[in-house]
């Protein structure tokens, strides 16, 4: 095989025809400043061609559709492997997905109970034993007299197929009717099931109306029904209920019989295990296809949020259910199934399944995630903790020979922490896979193999090869901006004295989640961060406790915070803005112009030229949501998304507009000799210059500018843009409006995505907000960020069950020489203390 992976005549976006040779079998990090083509090459370029060329290997009816993907902007790849992309925007947001689904240990967690679970009574709590004909019959009768049921065999159970050999077999053996998917069917009937759908099917018995005279009929029922399955289930025909019976699993006291114990029961994805009242979501308000509110989740009053219905919650091991299970953080778990009392026989049947478990429990422990529990929504999952839980899988799979195109797996860890990820990757390495990571920490960069530095700049300034290297090379390069700030010849200054503040808001008594019932002050009017490692608490007491609790009380809305007493102080403050890292958008047709609104000053602007008068365009002619100016083919969209099934949506250029979005009528127009898409494709930088005369539009961009998105387009989709740059966009809105002076705004990682260079840009636009009399909040792990705060308040000393509790609080002086602090131990070397 090729020891190299070689490009020649690399172009894609904003890359400059570059040429590069990539070891394969390595840890290669790419970095540079914002916008200076990391991903273009990284994502755009080699796995985008690695992806195009295995879709080329799938059967060639579907090679028509895979035409229409465009190759990458390059003369010659050789030497790629299969590739896996492990970004930040991958995994599945939809309700239904979980940690433990992701990773499949609840799976692995299904069939462990399926197989050694104890049976319980759901009312009373008994241990359940075996019913016999007798006492079914008793419990039958017990009925009121004249009620009319139906004795149904269920002989297939959500389960995929057509299953035409067991209606023509019931058939033959004389049965008549059938309850299939919930409706009563004649078997005579042409019956034609779809193959890809789960079907139920209830051979009925016999219908009988409930009399003491009729006590054989029902015998007799029983028995042939127990004769095809060993649960008889007995619908009541007036209300259209069911009950359902075991010939092995009843409780003495109440009667009450489980269904057959499988791992379907287990699932909160299948009709046969999920709660009937939310479907297995786990929440009152949410369906699947519907964009997720977490400010308004409201957990499912019948299951409380386990998602399964009550007789899989009524199989225990060592007194827990799985639901109960899968709430305990990984760690929890691992010391759980560690320490499992059971008998030997239990053991050998345990003792594979268990393996499997331990083995994924320890990756996802090695690459710092051990604070998550399975049952945690993967909506609700950072872009860094998706990434690295997607890792964590490929640890698991033990390939080799692949292509693993990371794009800044280290977000949202703590310094401490890091090591561990460097850990894992290097595994993968030396399993003989190929790593290529989009990356700006300084401990990653350090421990790669190869270092390539794109640059000098972003957008039209960037896409240069300005250092290739061993990173023992890059700190004496003279090229290489990285190396400005790893030698320390560049640096972001500390500032020269910390604010005061002698006005709080106290938050007290929180215990949401894992905090342990703590009283935390925030100083108003200052530069607050707040620190701890990976599931220490610091979500949970900013956004679920703080953040919510002052959009309650502030803008009266039904939100629920987290659990507190009390929160003192609200009244210092007018407003609050979080801005976190979810999308602006979940389509194309969101973009920067259009979330900024710098798209309605153009619109605006267009529809006054003289030439759309005369046509009596309005601005509505130049919005690419609304029909009129836009192309109708793609609806404005200037893609077509290809639904892929199993494989993820591939999106191909509009061929009417050619990704233009306009129809050729309103492409006509123009403004300083540039149509309206040509605009759009403009990046910040580009139309700030453009639209210098225009106030409004000026003052936009000029925030834009500021914080570090002058390489981004107008018109890139929402969708192509990371966690990091969506943040900064929201964040360019926010500073746009006229603030109030007594604002609280919250961020949330926002260095992610940011080169050292780009930090410092960002720092100076937060200490502008606190010089106007705001209060910024940051939750951040870049100690470049951490040392220029006015107050610390850190969060541990562990994550999960360990975190918690406050470790240390004060300036940045004060934290470093906290010993208890692991914050603290990196910001001493940080400050030179």
């Amino acid at each position: 095989m090729q020891q190299s992976i070689i490009i020649k005549g690399a172009r894609q976006h904003n890359l400059k025809n570059i040429d590069l040779v990539l070891p394969r079998n390595k840890i290669i990090v790419i970095t540079g400043p914002s916008g200076s083509g990391k991903s273009s090459l990284a994502m755009d370029t080699i796995f985008a061609e690695a992806h195009r060329r295995y879709l080329q290997s799938l059967p060639i009816e579907l090679r028509t559709i895979f035409d229409q993907i465009q190759k990458p902007d390059v003369d010659l790849i050789e030497g790629l492997s299969p590739a896996v992309s492990v970004d930040q925007k991958t995994i599945s947001k939809s309700p239904r997905s979980t940690v433990g689904t992701i990773t499949e240990i609840y799976d692995y967690l299904r069939l462990l109970y399926a197989k050694i679970g104890t049976p319980y009574c759901f009312i009373c709590g008994k241990e359940l034993i075996s019913q016999d004909i007798h006492k079914m019959t008793a419990s039958i009768l017990s009925l009121p007299e004249g009620t009319r049921i139906q004795v149904l065999a269920p002989v297939v159970i959500e389960k995929k197929g057509e299953h035409r050999e067991i209606i023509e077999r019931a058939k033959a053996e004389g049965f008549i009717r059938a309850r299939i998917d919930g409706k009563l069917v004649e078997l005579t009937q042409n019956i034609s099931l779809k193959k890809n759908i789960r079907h139920t099917i209830e051979l009925v018995v016999d219908r009988i109306i409930i009399k003491e005279k009729y006590k054989n009929q029902i015998k007799r029922a029983l028995e042939l029904a127990i004769k095809y399955t060993q649960t008889v289930v007995v619908n009541i025909v007036d209300k259209n209920k069911d009950i359902i019976f075991s010939s092995t699993l009843a409780c003495p006291t109440c009667g009450v019989s489980l269904p057959e114990i499988d791992p379907r029961l287990f699932s909160f994805n299948s009709k046969y295990g999920a709660c009937p009242r939310c479907r297995g979501l786990g929440y009152e308000n949410i369906e699947e296809e519907e964009e997720i509110d977490v400010l308004t989740l409201t957990p499912c009053k019948l299951c409380r949020g386990t998602r399964l219905r009550q007789e899989a919650l009524a199989i225990k091991i060592n007194e827990k259910n799985i639901a109960e299970l899968s709430a305990i953080s990984i760690d929890e778990l691992k010391n759980f199934l560690s320490e499992l009392k059971i008998s030997s026989h239990e053991s050998l049947i345990a003792e594979r399944i268990l393996k499997e478990i331990f083995i994924k429990l320890e990756f996802l422990q090695k690459i710092g995630v051990g604070y998550l529990s399975l049952n945690r929504p993967a909506f609700s999952l950072s872009g860094g903790e998706a990434q690295r839980i997607r890792l964590a899988t490929q640890l698991g799979s033990h390939l080799s020979g692949v292509l693993y195109v990371l794009d800044e797996p280290s977000i949202g860890l703590h310094p401490r922490d890091c090591l561990k990820l460097i850990d894992s990757m290097k595994e993968l390495s030396m399993r003989g896979n190929t790593l290529i990571v989009v990356e700006h920490d300084e401990k990653t960069i350090m421990n790669a193999d190869l270092i390539v530095e794109l640059g000098p700049g972003g957008g039209r300034q960037g896409g240069y090869l300005t250092v290739v290297s061993a990173p023992e090379k890059l700190i004496r390069n003279k090229n290489s901006i990285t190396a400005q700030y790893l030698n320390n010849s560049s640096k972001i200054a500390i500032p020269k004295e910390r604010r005061k503040s002698s006005e709080f808001i106290k938050i007290i008594g929180a215990e949401a989640y894992n905090l342990k019932n703590i009283d935390v002050k925030i100083p108003l009017g200052v530069f607050v961060c707040v620190t701890g490692v990976a599931g220490s608490g610091k979500s949970t007491l900013i956004f679920e406790v703080l953040y919510k609790a002052l959009i309650k009380k502030l803008y009266n809305t039904n939100v629920l915070p987290g659990k507190h007493k009390t929160i003192e102080g609200i009244e210092k403050i007018d407003k609050v803005v979080y801005i976190d890292q979810s999308p602006i958008g979940r389509t194309s047709r969101s973009t920067p112009a259009t979330y900024t609104q710098v798209m309605n000053e153009i619109r605006e602007l267009f529809a006054m030229l003289p030439d759309a008068r005369v046509r009596g365009y309005t601005k509505s002619r130049f919005s690419f949501n609304l029909s009129g100016g836009r192309c109708e083919d793609c609806q404005g969209e200037g893609v077509k998304k290809i639904k892929m099934h199993l494989l993820p949506d591939v999106y191909v250029v509009c061929d009417s507009c050619k990704g233009k979005r306009y129809n050729e009528e309103t492409l006509q127009i123009k403004y300083k000799n540039k149509n309206i898409s040509e605009i759009l494709e403009m990046t910040v930088s580009e139309a700030l210059e453009f639209f210098s005369a225009v106030p409004k539009l000026r003052h936009k961009l000029q925030v834009m500018e500021d914080i570090g998105l002058g390489y981004i387009t107008l018109g890139q989709p929402a969708t192509t843009l990371s966690g990091g740059e969506a943040q900064r966009v929201k964040l360019s809105k926010e500073l746009s409006k006229k603030p109030t002076g007594k604002t609280l705004y919250i961020l949330d990682e926002p260095t992610t995505g940011l080169h050292m260079v780009d930090i410092e840009r960002l720092l100076n636009i937060l200490q502008r907000l606190v010089e106007m009399g705001n209060t910024v909040i940051v939750i951040e792990h870049d100690l470049d960020i951490v040392k220029c705060a006015d107050y610390i308040i850190d969060l541990g000393p562990e994550g999960g069950t360990d975190g918690g509790y406050i470790v240390a609080e004060g300036t940045p002086e004060e934290v470093a020489m906290n010993p208890k602090s692991y914050t603290g131990k990196f910001l001493r070397e940080k400050l030179g203390l």
